[in-house]
């Protein structure tokens, strides 16, 4: 069941936005990170990212380690109960908040009580963009054809779907071409690519042969487990596709692709 953003109160002053930044983006590519800040600024945000932050807790609470996931939830609640809003350039990452950290609390009113609070000012990147601030339109431009892949935890949690198609269209130079299959899991999953790799490596190639066939020499996401996956599988099949976080073209920084070398593509202009 997709969840409904809630209609949040949003400040007459610039909101102040507490950035998750996510493990795989702090470990993988801060850039998207930075993406991430540059948009929200120009949303007219006031950001920060607490240092003190780390994991949301979702590979012990799909491993059914729900005291290890509890007691990192508490600590993120306690972090970032100061901001008027929670985002994450990852659907998965807020998935966890909004869906998943009421239900860990399910013994402990204070604490359901305040994982609640947490959930309704959590929200993903671009549908926080998009729906709460009402963001239309980006002004940068990206030569090049693209093809869009929605994550799981997105799609299905937060019902992210049309925001990051919205934004893109804005960019000018920038086509899309959707691919097959789109909204198919791309087999990464988490947990799920080293309890099943067999599953998870014919869902990727298909995948892949699915982005390739359109022709386009992007491939781009917002979950950034889900690019990391698809951009191993691409350069291991020697299928020549670059891959993006969507925040990185947004933001007009498309530079090289995950896992390219940082000098073996134009930066966009």
């Amino acid at each position: 069941m997709i969840s409904k953003s809630p209609t949040p109160d949003i400040p007459a002053r610039a909101p102040k936005v507490g950035l998750f930044a996510t493990c795989l983006v702090d470990l993988f590519r801060p850039q998207v990170g930075f993406a991430a800040v540059r948009l929200l600024e120009n949303a007219g945000c006031r950001v920060e990212v607490p240092i003190a932050q780390t994991c949301c807790g979702q590979p012990a609470w799909n491993s059914g380690d729900s005291a290890t996931a509890g007691a990192i939830a508490k600590r993120t609640i306690e972090i970032f109960e100061p901001f008027d809003f929670v985002v994450a350039p990852s659907g998965s990452c807020a998935g966890m908040l909004r869906e998943h950290y009421p239900r860990l609390f399910e013994d402990s009113a204070i604490w359901r009580d305040r994982a609640l609070n947490l959930a309704k000012r959590s929200h993903e990147l671009l549908s926080f963009l998009t729906d709460i601030l009402e963001v239309k339109e980006v002004p940068v431009r990206l030569q090049a054809c693209a093809t869009y892949h929605d994550s799981c935890s997105g799609l299905r949690e937060l019902g992210v779907k049309s925001q990051p198609r919205r934004l893109l269209e804005s960019v000018e130079g920038l086509s899309l071409r959707e691919m097959r299959d789109t909204d198919a899991c791309c087999g990464f999953g988490g947990t799920f690519c080293v309890k099943y790799p067999e599953i998870s490596t014919r869902l990727v190639d298909e995948k892949c042969r699915n982005a390739a066939a359109t022709g386009a020499d992007l491939l781009l996401g917002g979950d950034l487990g889900c690019l990391l996956n698809i951009a191993g599988r691409l350069a291991r099949n020697r299928q020549p596709m670059r891959v993006l976080h969507t925040a990185e073209v947004l933001a007009g920084m498309a530079g090289a692709g995950i896992g390219e070398r940082a000098d073996s593509k134009e930066e966009q202009r």
